[in-house]
């Protein structure tokens, strides 16, 4: 036989040597960090439920996890966790999409005022920001109560990226609501959680591909122009939707959905040296795992699955640089890490902050 490029790659290149033969617990190689970073490299985490799996487990292997929004001191983990500290690197709830993300970087950084964030009155009277409509479990007693915290999150975010090496995304969905007049947009469809549903200004979105890669493009850039040597990885959550308004079946748009995202975060991982990764939603949800990670509900990850896709995570990061800054300044961990000491199994099993989940109480079927 000729001579072809074939001839010359590894078994990992292959199917039959790569995944049949190895088997889900013996694949290797899925993932190797570009970046050899410093033992002491400090780590932002934010996005979908998903990623809240990455900075516990980093939290539990000694890596700096950074707490720019820690809970007031002596307060009860439980309460903390109640009220949303300790979960991302900022206060910020989950944040589900490019645009949300977008929109987090410029009221960092002052683009857009705290004032452009739409507030809600509940029937109870309390007060709560859609850009976090579930951040405090009973809302704010004012207005003026609920864009003081925003303003504190968004300072803590501009930390998040000022303050770290890495700051790690997982992207979780291409559906979600924007405002007809303002383009602002929600995590969470307005009357699902709070607010009020209006036709006629509360708009489905379904980002498509350019604009996905547009907002990621636009968030990194303005992060870059405060952290020239920031990096970005980008994981897709494996979690499918709990709920679909594009009028398919639920089944096709997680489908669609995750392609669209896995695309965006692989292409600009081959465009850009400061982007990479990781692919946890493959470790998932791939043909070698046979849905076995999947809870009952088809939904929920077993704790054995997000223990092997941190497995691989460990196994292709590179953090044997010498430290840049010293023990003694940042410690092992930062703020709230001290909370997250369980093991990781432990801390799998954990109930995530998931605000998606309460659309399934709309469900009639």
């Amino acid at each position: 036989m000729a001579d072809n490029p074939y001839r010359e790659l590894p078994p990992t290149a292959f199917w039959r040597t790569g995944v049949a033969e190895a088997g889900l617990f013996g694949l290797q190689g899925l993932w190797k960090s570009p970046w050899r970073l410093p033992s002491d490299a400090r780590f932002s985490t934010f996005g979908s439920c998903f990623a809240q799996h990455i900075s516990r487990a980093l939290v539990a292997r000694g890596v700096t996890w950074k707490d720019a929004e820690p809970a007031p001191g002596r307060t009860p983990d439980e309460l903390a966790r109640k009220y949303n500290y300790g979960v991302f690197t900022a206060r910020t709830g989950n944040i589900y999409t490019a645009a949300q993300l977008l929109t987090w970087t410029r009221l960092a950084l002052g683009e857009m005022p705290i004032e452009a964030i739409e507030i809600w009155e509940g029937p109870e009277g309390r007060f709560h920001d859609t850009l976090r409509p579930k951040i405090e479990p009973d809302g704010f007693e004012s207005i003026a109560e609920a864009r003081a915290s925003l303003a504190t999150t968004a300072r803590a975010f501009r930390r998040a990226f000022a303050e770290a090496e890495v700051f790690v995304f997982t992207l979780g969905l291409t559906e979600g609501w924007e405002d007809a007049s303002t383009g602002q947009c929600w995590p969470l469809c307005p009357g699902t959680g709070v607010g009020t549903f209006d036709p006629a200004r509360h708009v489905f979105v379904n980002y498509d591909y350019p604009r996905i890669r547009a907002d990621l493009e636009a968030a990194m850039a303005l992060m870059r122009g405060v952290t020239p040597g920031l990096r970005f990885l980008f994981t897709v959550s494996p979690v499918p939707l709990v709920a679909t308004a594009s009028g398919g079946h639920v089944l096709v748009a997680t489908t669609h959905s995750k392609s669209v995202l896995r695309a965006v975060a692989g292409d600009l991982a081959a465009a850009c040296e400061e982007v990479d990764y990781f692919p946890s939603y493959e470790i998932i949800a791939s043909p070698p795992a046979r849905a076995t990670f999947f809870e009952p509900n088809m939904r929920t990850i077993a704790p054995e699955g997000v223990n092997l896709v941190m497995t691989h995570f460990f196994a292709g990061l590179d953090i044997s640089a010498p430290p840049e800054r010293g023990e003694a300044q940042d410690g092992a961990q930062d703020g709230a890490a001290a909370r997250q000491k369980a093991s990781e199994a432990e801390m799998a099993a954990e109930d995530l902050v998931c605000e998606e989940i309460i659309l399934e109480q709309f469900n009639d079927g």
